[in-house]
């Protein structure tokens, strides 16, 4: 064993086919391997780091237990995917990662048979994953389909649309929550992972059924009663009440740093045969590098860095970005208006409203990863003679196209868009520039259209 662990694990493995053939307990060592070739890579070209860093353990694990490509594996949002990239056959081709005819920086359906959803915009995985079951069984088939979803997209309704439907329909579809920055469950540890390891194991499902069949021969208040009775017990210790009133079936939290944890669990689940499942795993942005863990704002999404230390080679230049300009900008309005307040969908460093928000936090509103509700909200407030500027990107505001046309434009309230990102804009491709934003917003009534010359 010695010997065998001064041995790259990583060169040994290209597809999944070939991690397979390892032992459960060379895993830590090619996780460890998997996250140095992770960092090395984006330390070369940029690219989105931190939520990719926080998955490879789950990738590592979500690999090894299923059988993918013919398990269907979605990453939702897909940049957290580039550890996935590099084990399906593409560590040749990560250093081209969001470059010119090089590899997406999101999965990609035309670029790989391991991504069979394109996922760049986030909260969408559920809703495909259910259709791609819903087609299984249509065909007869007996493969998975596994929804990965987390660095934020739970804050989207359309999740939660998804999951109500799911849940009500009862194909076999499993849902792994990556919680990296949510409190939804209490800390973690050996208990939790038995606890996860116990619920998710057929004994357990088994005699849940049978209880299940007993309550059935109970009058009906009693066989409710007995149902919620179980159902309430088992929230109270692991704090997925939420997600068992949605219609699945809920697992626990688990660290999902820790292999050892991970692999019984998504075996279990694995050999479910019946209903939605969602496993709640804990992670941590950027763990395993140091400067990613001590700042997960920053290294979110980089430009090229030092691996040692971690600094970034920002590109030395005297023009300020229109971002931040348009910040202060909208800083100095509010100065003279109180009227002006500043929305957000889950980007206030990206549009600049991080700088709005340290000298008005009251007016400044971040309602996470939900372009709908942030357009409607607005259209609240101009109705009640503020003046709300709505700050978000381009190819994001096209998720509340209905909002913008049927809240703003038909009431004619003054909302005002701030479009970061607006028409092309480079290495994160066609499905982040904002190409349409022109032809969806210049027909509708009352709107001006406006791009400004130069920083003045």
């Amino acid at each position: 064993m010695a010997e065998l662990s001064k041995t790259p694990l990583l060169d040994q493995v290209q597809t999944p086919q070939d991690l397979r053939r390892l032992r459960p307990e060379q895993l830590r060592q090619f996780a460890d391997e998997l996250r140095q070739e992770t960092v090395d890579a984006v330390s070369v070209t940029g690219g989105h780091l931190g939520a990719g860093l926080g998955v490879v353990e789950l990738t590592v694990a979500l690999h090894y237990i299923f059988d993918t490509p013919r398990d269907r594996l979605i990453w939702d949002v897909g940049h957290q995917a580039y550890p996935h990239k590099i084990l399906t056959g593409r560590r040749d081709r990560i250093r081209t990662i969001r470059q010119g005819s090089g590899l997406s920086g999101f999965t990609k359906r035309a670029e790989s048979e391991y991504d069979p959803f394109g996922a760049a915009h986030s909260s969408t995985s559920i809703s495909a994953g259910l259709g791609m079951a819903v087609a299984r069984d249509f065909d007869g088939r007996d493969n998975n389909v596994i929804a990965v979803i987390g660095d934020g997209a739970m804050s989207a309704g359309m999740a939660y649309e998804a999951m109500n439907n799911a849940g009500s329909r009862h194909e076999r579809l499993i849902v792994i929550l990556n919680d990296n920055n949510m409190s939804i469950a209490p800390p973690v540890g050996a208990m939790a992972a038995y606890l996860a390891r116990l619920f998710s194991g057929k004994t357990y499902r088994s005699l849940r059924e049978i209880g299940k069949q007993l309550a059935k021969k109970l009058p009906k208040a009693l066989e409710i009663g007995a149902l919620r009775a179980e159902e309430f017990a088992r929230g109270m210790i692991t704090g997925g009440t939420m997600f068992e009133e949605l219609g699945f079936y809920y697992v626990g939290p688990i660290d999902g740093h820790n292999i050892d944890h991970l692999l019984p669990v998504l075996k279990n689940v694995r050999d479910t045969k019946n209903g939605p499942i969602i496993v709640h795993v804990r992670t941590k942005k950027g763990h395993g590098y140091g400067p990613a863990e001590a700042s997960a704002d920053k290294y979110h999404g980089v430009v090229k860095f030092d691996v040692a230390t971690g600094t970034q080679s920002k590109p030395k230049s005297n023009a300020p970005a229109y971002t931040k300009v348009f910040a202060q900008s909208l800083i100095k309005e509010a100065r003279k208006d109180d009227k002006i307040v500043a929305i957000t969908a889950a980007m206030p460093s990206g549009t600049g409203l991080d700088l709005f928000e340290k000298e008005f936090p009251k007016r400044t509103f971040d309602v996470g990863i939900a372009e709908q509700h942030a357009v409607t909200f607005a259209g609240g407030l101009a109705t009640e003679g503020y003046k709300p500027f709505a700050a978000i990107y381009s190819t994001f505001l096209q998720r509340a196209y209905d909002q913008v046309v049927h809240d703003i434009a038909i009431q004619r309230l003054p909302v005002r868009f701030a479009l970061d990102r607006a028409g092309l804009v480079g290495a994160d491709g066609p499905t982040h520039a904002g190409s349409f934003d022109i032809a969806y917003l210049g027909c509708l009534p009352g709107f001006v259209v406006m791009a400004a010359a130069d920083e003045a």
